[in-house]
């Protein structure tokens, strides 16, 4: 199956937000485009991206442009590698485009760091602190796609030396990506950087707090959703 990595950038982040820049790799043909959203780019993603509503103004939509044909094509019979491959997801599934397949390396890195060493996941740190030499500005898709193969490739040889070849990796990589992350540690609030068995322990409070508070807020963060149930023994 072919492997086609991808990053979109958006006029934000809220529920109502859509896609306005999309990268996409397969092998390596590297395809990149901007579109006119439905509703305004924010002016806090403005300020992230560098894409603004007059570099949009004359672009087509990305719905019933040859771009969307294409990459639906190549997703419907291919496997999709992201860095947060649920936002990208969503993104691409409010313009009508489908994903049977998915990898998300965010997910890989944080089953790959089993001890809980790299103090951050994100891609652009994760760039860094795996020392990988790759072209490209940051919050950019095209740019971001560079890095998030780089970051592929190396997950890949990880997981390949203990599954012995490229296509039972590729498999190992889809099923931890279609189950939600445990984390380890804390990586805000009060008990930032600390072990979260140790909170449970300690202000176990805390952990049934911050589990109602993402429920009732409807925060979409499975992953921390996941986890506090986990430690809290709700699963």
């Amino acid at each position: 199956m072919q492997l086609i990595f991808l990053d979109t950038e958006t006029t934000g982040i809220e529920e109502t937000d859509r896609l306005c820049q999309v990268c996409y790799r397969v092998g390596d043909e590297v395809k990149m485009e901007y579109f006119k959203p439905p509703l305004p780019v924010s002016v806090k993603s403005m300020s992230i991206t560098h894409i603004t509503n007059k570099m949009l103004e004359n672009k087509e939509a990305f719905v019933g442009s040859t771009f969307e044909t294409e990459l639906q094509k190549l997703l419907s019979t291919g496997i999709l590698v992201a860095h947060n491959c649920q936002f990208d997801a969503k993104m691409l599934s409010k313009e009508g485009v489908e994903i049977p397949q998915s990898i998300c390396t965010l997910r890989v890195a944080r089953h790959l760091d089993a001890g809980g060493v790299i103090p951050e996941y994100n891609l652009q740190y994760l760039r860094y602190y795996l020392d990988l030499d790759v072209p490209g500005n940051a919050h950019d898709a095209e740019g971001d796609v560079n890095v998030l193969y780089a970051v592929f490739k190396r997950q890949l040889s990880k997981i390949q030396e203990q599954t012995g070849s490229e296509e039972s990796a590729i498999q190992k990589m889809i099923e931890i990506s279609s189950t939600p992350s445990l984390y380890k540690k804390f990586n805000f609030g009060k008990h930032k950087d600390k072990e979260i068995s140790e909170v449970l322990q300690t202000d176990r409070g805390y952990l049934e707090w911050l589990l109602k508070q993402k429920l009732e807020s409807g925060d979409e963060d499975v992953d921390w959703i996941y986890t506090l149930k986990h430690y809290l023994g709700l699963l």
